[in-house]
């Protein structure tokens, strides 16, 4: 089978052949890198935002809204993770009939999923954002953020799933080139529509929408150009093939499921901040800026193993994606040891990027030096449940990410934090439901279940 690119030819072959830890940090750099832009410019808007709108225009952008852009778009983006399982595991064994008609399968899929989800998002912000208890200074401010955004939903969810589709080739370098550009044209757009037409938070949504156009054309323009023809995008080939709809759907729909109750109970948890005052949300908003660097370094690796194990299993290397579980759980616990050690040292400089509130500051360092040392016992729940729904099992994990993490937090928000009612009891549950998530996890993948019986 001729390989896409150049870029994605070396990278495959690392992928399926070689030393492990060299495939995975060659396919994972690429990744990690794009997200880190992306998370950049989520971070400009923060800052321009903060900076020349004050903090009640940081939280509304920054705070609740986005745990509610999580709830609708991360059911979407779990259910098109599916897809690019699927994508990779024909690409890995050279079914390339199949491989064509996923393509364009999994790219009609994103666009009605963007036609749904905005008519959803646009009708039901104003309820949502009041089911989350949102101080009322910033509620008008936030729905006037979200329904500008959720125009901008379909163009993100085909850049996201043409991203996907890019990386199960083994192709992580044309995602990152592309995040740059739009990371580049969200800065620019910024600065233009709030520090200079002074559109106020809208300014900041509009940005976000025009940005997310870009890399949506730029992903589907290198996915029509690629150099092989079972590759390539054609837009006059878009439709359903139902067999393969469903083969997704099945995939998908539990890491969609799993996705939605995260962040389900993440709104339970906004809602407690919430319950502290602005100046408390403020501090959760800019801490989150934080928290997503670590974020976007492990999800990163979460697709990077994800892409590998589905490759190898197409390939049938089963020792192979055994051995990079082994070495990607050694290497993500050293980035999360360097996360905490970066954030210890320069928290209180980068919080005064957000804001000169002495109050929200002190708030923001509490938190961090609550939750940052906990991020290592994070790293199971990413390696071992990207290997795991690599091999085409994704149901088990999420019944133990919807019991670990899930239940267990919204219980301990409902019995503990009633009794004991202190932003520490609140940021208590994500260290503890880490933890037991994660033993249940080594328990899982130890077993071997998810591999042996598809060998």
């Amino acid at each position: 089978m001729t390989r896409t690119t150049k870029n994605a030819t070396t990278i495959s072959n690392a992928i399926l052949e070689g030393p492990v830890w060299r495939g995975l940090l060659s396919f994972f750099f690429p990744i990690m890198l794009g997200t880190f832009f992306q998370q950049l410019y989520n971070t400009v808007d923060a800052i321009v935002v903060g900076q020349f709108l004050g903090k009640q225009a940081l939280v509304a952008v920054s705070g609740g809204s986005s745990t509610y852009i999580n709830l609708l778009v991360g059911f979407f983006t779990g259910l098109a993770s599916g897809a690019t399982i699927i994508i990779s595991q024909f690409y890995g064994a050279h079914h390339e009939r199949e491989l064509h008609r996923a393509i364009h399968t999994a790219l009609a899929l994103s666009v009605w999923g963007g036609v749904v989800l905005t008519a959803i998002g646009i009708l039901i912000t104003p309820f949502a954002m009041r089911m989350i208890s949102t101080p009322a200074d910033i509620l008008h401010p936030s729905i006037v953020y979200l329904r500008i955004f959720f125009t901008g939903v379909l163009p993100m969810l085909v850049y996201n799933m043409g991203s996907g589709i890019l990386h199960a080739f083994g192709d992580s370098k044309s995602p990152f080139i592309i995040l740059v550009i739009g990371c580049i044209a969200n800065i620019a757009l910024d600065l233009l529509c709030v520090a200079l037409f002074k559109w106020g938070v809208a300014g900041a949504a509009w940005a976000t929408v025009i940005s997310q156009t870009v890399c949506m054309i730029l992903t589907i323009n290198k996915l029509a150009h690629q150099e092989n023809r079972h590759c390539q995008f054609h837009i006059t080939k878009m439709r359903f093939a139902p067999h393969l709809l469903r083969r997704m759907i099945v995939v998908g729909l539990p890491a969609g499921v799993q996705s939605s109750l995260y962040t389900i109970s993440n709104l339970i948890i906004q809602s407690n901040i919430n319950s502290f005052g602005t100046d408390t949300a403020a501090a959760w908003a800019a801490y989150g800026r934080f928290d997503s660097i670590f974020w976007m370094t492990a999800s990163s690796f979460g697709i990077a193993i994800t892409t590998f194990a589905g490759q190898n299993y197409g390939a049938r290397k089963f020792k192979r994606i055994k051995q990079a579980t082994r070495e990607g759980l050694l290497i993500m616990s050293g980035a999360a040891l360097l996360c905490t050690a970066i954030f210890y040292a320069v928290g209180q400089y980068v919080f005064l990027l957000f804001t000169k509130d002495e109050a929200v500051i002190a708030h923001g360092m509490h938190m961090l030096h609550v939750l940052a040392p906990f991020f290592i016992v994070f790293v199971p729940i990413e390696v071992l449940s990207g290997t795991i729904r690599g091999a085409g099992d994704t149901f088990k994990p999420m019944i133990i990410t919807m019991l670990g993490i899930c239940a267990l937090r919204v219980v301990w928000l409902f019995t503990a934090v009633p009794l004991h009612n202190t932003l520490a009891t609140v940021m208590a549950c994500y260290p503890l439901t880490w933890i037991v998530t994660s033993v249940a996890f080594f328990i899982y993948y130890a077993r071997g279940k998810w591999l042996h019986m598809r060998e």
